[in-house]
């Protein structure tokens, strides 16, 4: 079974019904056991789970202590290019916003990781748009070759790719992949994506699986907060998690928050994510799914990634830029939206510290599978 079947067995209309619906009754239930199911979720992503967040916060605070210990992991993005050919009316590397566009070349791309790799990362997330005859397969198996000396993880969150795709960037040193949904709604997904190869829902929402079915060691999802109900977006989140958690039990599962951020061209968000509202989606998400990775990224100010911490973040990035060439003195162009975090990544790991936990620049080396020994 595919989770297009699973989902397709939802009306949208009638969950955030049922998940309106349910009681405080309901939330003591759902809190009362170790692992909540579906019908748990649901009440967890209640309006009537408001009144219970100090519980569930201390809930998924106490899980992710006993799977994760005290650390966060960081990472940063590196961003390879911003040339796009899709109408996404929400990014500001849409196709028809008049906008400098750079794809880097293999020089500048190492110029720009050996700047990462100097501030002390070994996690680095390479991002690009989704332009076809500028950023394929074999230009990303290159970088990828070029720099992966440098890093003990690269992950790729870039245009969707068939299976073969995939396998090519597991064989070039690739070992993650971060793919959004952005929206689990079939109807507002077309209506958010006009034009372009990212128009097609189905093909982005098997995506994760097909990287999965390469190897991948790590599968991030998630959408983006503010273009559908909240509710329902973080219950289709959920149990798109759930499913890929097991079908591809040796991967770790990881899960985004991102807010949408000012971009170029004006999208206001349909609908906005409060912080009340975030919280609670963090907490119902670290219950549902003990040992998924949450990651926390730099669109949140510096006070609000303070706060989150404790209520299950993992994985969070530090001293980003969202522009080709962005490290350097290059010309960076357009970012695709605005970061709200600037710290450095010495500023972010002293933070870390300061709060009682452990920065982690690597926790992971391929040699972990190199079997040939003993």
């Amino acid at each position: 079974m595919t989770f297009m079947n699973e989902i397709n067995s939802y009306d949208s209309a009638e969950l955030l019904q049922q998940i309106e619906a349910k009681t405080s009754s309901d939330v003591l239930r759902a809190l009362s056991v170790e692992r909540p199911d579906i019908e748990a979720f649901k009440a967890l992503l209640s309006p009537a789970a408001e009144h219970y967040l100090e519980a569930m916060a201390a809930k998924a605070h106490r899980i992710t202590q006993q799977r994760f210990g005290r650390t966060i992991l960081l990472y940063a993005p590196l961003y390879i290019s911003n040339e796009c050919t899709n109408g996404c009316v929400y990014c500001g590397f849409n196709a028809t916003n008049k906008v400098p566009r750079r794809t880097l070349t293999l020089d500048e791309v190492e110029r720009e990781a050996r700047i990462l790799y100097d501030q002390g990362f070994r996690h680095i997330l390479l991002v690009t748009g989704e332009a076809p005859k500028k950023v394929d397969d074999a230009y990303l198996a290159a970088v990828v070759r070029r720099i992966r000396s440098l890093f003990s993880s690269i992950s790729i969150e870039v245009y969707p790719m068939s299976a073969d795709g995939y396998q090519l960037m597991v064989d070039a040193g690739v070992d993650g992949l971060t793919i959004y949904q952005e929206t689990y709604d079939r109807a507002l997904y077309s209506e958010l994506h006009p034009f372009g190869q990212k128009r097609d829902y189905d093909f982005r929402l098997e995506t994760p699986a097909r990287g999965g079915a390469a190897g991948l060691r790590r599968i991030g999802i998630g959408f983006l907060q503010g273009l559908g109900n909240f509710r329902t977006e973080a219950f289709f989140t959920g149990l798109h998690a759930r499913y890929l958690s097991k079908q591809f039990w040796r991967s770790l599962i990881s899960i985004s928050f991102p807010r949408m951020r000012p971009a170029q061209g004006v999208f206001p968000p349909p609908y906005p994510v409060s912080d009340t509202h975030l919280v609670q989606l963090i907490c119902a998400m670290r219950l549902l799914m003990h040992d998924a990775g949450l990651v926390m990224s730099t669109r949140e100010s510096a006070t609000m990634r303070d706060n989150l911490l404790p209520l299950g973040i993992t994985q969070m990035s530090a001293g980003s830029c969202t522009a080709p060439g962005g490290y350097t003195d290059l010309d960076e162009g357009t970012e695709q939206f605005t970061i709200d975090d600037d710290r450095s990544p010495a500023e972010m790991a002293e933070v870390l510290r300061r709060f009682g936990y452990d920065p982690v620049w690597k926790d992971w080396d391929a040699s972990f599978l190199d079997t040939s020994a003993g």
